[in-house]
């Protein structure tokens, strides 16, 4: 069971008050006990005072006995305020029996709490010595006030707090839970917005301008992933659509070659020219299967493995050598400047394949009689191998565009493609250098085109 996010807010909005509430309900039962303690010091002191004013004046067993006499008219019938006098003296005594008086004869000077017998709650007592006078020796006198009351005071204090506390628990977490609930409709239309996003409508985005401020950062990533995931659709629509154009070429050439040779007879010999077409046509097939599977690879992260420290002269060298018969037929060199003497860590499988794509390129769009230069040039963290042809120049808005699967800039610049290639070498380049952890680039001026990769030391 899935938990509401409104009542979570609600059920800490409740603890927070339940905190608050017993912080201050704590506060509050200490300050009524202190307030009621000294309530009870301060009836202690004035009964103490009066009743002091005649003890003082009683030196006699006459005038005591007086005095006594007021001093039951005093005492209340519940018990609540009592009073006792210890003396050496019997006749100068005053409690209800000995064993009171006994307890009571412990007591120090000042304020303090006894427990007498037949009670369950101590009294609050208040103790002073009365000098001796005439007949009278000096005695103790006790005053002792019941503290049930009080403590029936804090006890109904508790109950009441508790019970209030109780209530104003319920009231805030449901003010709470509605308040999360109106403070959480945002969140809900956001939702809305969202399912209401479908492939009918791939431009609808969430409406971020009448957010909160919470909420605009999810809804400015969300829009964002919307829209990364808006270019990968537009580009696999495009990626279809060019796999389909490049395999409908060579299963046209296949079937029409095949109808041609079956509509009437044909000698062993055109049979075999035929087959060796289908061939040809196969072999394209093959390599653009294992072009994509090897992009396919790329894209799923896999990295180069088993790299070696290697010169990137040496096995540029190799690959130029690869395309000796080409270049004397178009009467094309290639030169290699820069730091021959770079090492840089490779698959040199990959790296081959990599420069061998950068001049297949560079071939079919360079006239004949020119040079093509790979440059090789040690940077900040790596080796760059770059390779140049002179040739018409590429407007800036295509250069980025160059590494994508089966872009082609112009029919101008496609002249030699369509029998050359198949529109998936530079991607197989930036494959290539994103494998070794590095990256492409390229740009174009003077009349010159220059595209590269490089390789992190």
């Amino acid at each position: 069971m899935k938990r509401s996010l409104t009542t979570r807010l609600a059920a800490m909005f409740a603890l927070v008050a339940v905190v608050a509430f017993t912080l201050i309900g704590a506060a509050l039962y200490a300050v009524l006990h202190r307030e009621l303690v000294r309530q009870q010091m301060d009836v202690l002191n004035t009964t103490s005072g009066e009743m002091m004013f005649s003890l003082t004046r009683m030196g006699t067993p006459e005038r005591w006995a007086r005095g006594m006499a007021k001093m039951d008219t005093l005492t209340p019938a519940d018990g609540s305020l009592r009073f006792w006098v210890v003396s050496p003296d019997p006749h100068f005594s005053y409690g209800r029996n000995a064993a009171e008086l006994a307890r009571i004869a412990q007591l120090d000077e000042g304020y303090d709490e006894v427990v007498l017998p037949g009670r369950d709650r101590p009294m609050r007592t208040f103790t002073r010595t009365v000098d001796a006078l005439e007949q009278r020796p000096q005695v103790k006198f006790v005053v002792g006030i019941a503290t049930e009351p009080y403590l029936h005071t804090l006890h109904t204090f508790v109950i009441a707090l508790a019970g209030l506390l109780l209530a104003a628990v319920l009231v805030i977490m449901l003010l709470c839970q509605w308040m999360a609930s109106v403070g959480l409709r945002p969140l809900k239309r956001l939702s809305s917005e969202a399912q209401q996003i479908s492939p009918a409508h791939p431009a609808q985005r969430l409406r971020a301008a009448s957010l909160p401020v919470e909420l605009d950062d999810l809804a400015h990533t969300f829009n964002g992933a919307l829209d990364r995931l808006q270019s990968a659709y537009t580009q696999l629509e495009a990626f279809n659509a060019d796999v389909a154009h490049e395999l409908r070429t060579p299963l046209t050439n296949l079937i029409g070659q095949t109808q041609v040779a079956l509509a009437r007879p044909r000698s062993a010999r055109e049979l075999e020219e035929t087959l060796q077409s289908n061939l040809e046509e196969l072999d394209r097939l093959r390599a653009i299967v294992n072009d994509m599977l090897f992009l396919a690879r790329a894209d799923r992260g896999e990295a180069a493995t088993g790299l070696v420290d290697t010169v990137v002269a040496d096995e540029v060298g190799k690959t130029i050598e690869f395309f000796e018969f080409v270049l004397d037929d178009l009467g094309l060199t290639v030169a290699v400047e820069g730091d021959t003497d770079a090492v840089a860590p490779m698959d040199r499988a990959l790296f081959r394949r990599a420069v061998t794509n950068l001049l297949q390129n560079a071939i079919q769009h360079t006239r004949g009689g020119t040079r093509i230069v790979v440059r090789l040039e040690r940077q900040a963290g790596g080796v760059s191998v770059t390779v140049s042809n002179p040739g018409d120049p590429i407007d800036a808005a295509h250069l980025p565009r160059l590494f994508d699967r089966f872009y082609r800039v112009d029919a101008a610049r496609n002249d030699h493609g369509a029998a050359h290639g198949h529109g998936l070498g530079l991607a197989i380049v930036k494959a290539v250098a994103s494998m070794h952890g590095g990256r492409v680039f390229a740009f174009s001026a003077g009349g010159s085109t220059a595209i590269g990769f490089n390789l992190p030391q």
